[in-house]
């Protein structure tokens, strides 16, 4: 399946932003119904970037995730790439 489809957008919100600088993640809405796995590979394909773990909630009928990137890869330079910073 095409990453681009399963990945919607990035949130830049205070919390992620913090999120971000704090712990090395980043927020994602997603398709609903993608689950961890194929969320996980559609970021380390979108990015290059190496996934440590994918946390998933539903709020309001839409999906968001909390993408935990490995020391390797800084998700400031994600956010810099996605035009977030």
């Amino acid at each position: 399946m095409d990453p681009h489809k399963i990945i919607k957008y990035p949130l830049s919100t205070e919390k992620s932003i913090r999120l971000m600088e704090s712990q090395n993640k980043l927020i994602f809405v997603v398709e609903i119904d993608a689950d961890k796995e194929v969320i996980k590979k559609a970021i380390e394909e979108m990015f290059k970037a190496k996934v440590d773990t994918v946390r998933t909630y539903i709020q309001n009928g839409e999906k968001r995730v909390y993408v935990k990137f490995s020391n390797e890869t800084p998700a400031i330079d994600i956010a810099t790439q996605l035009g977030l910073m």
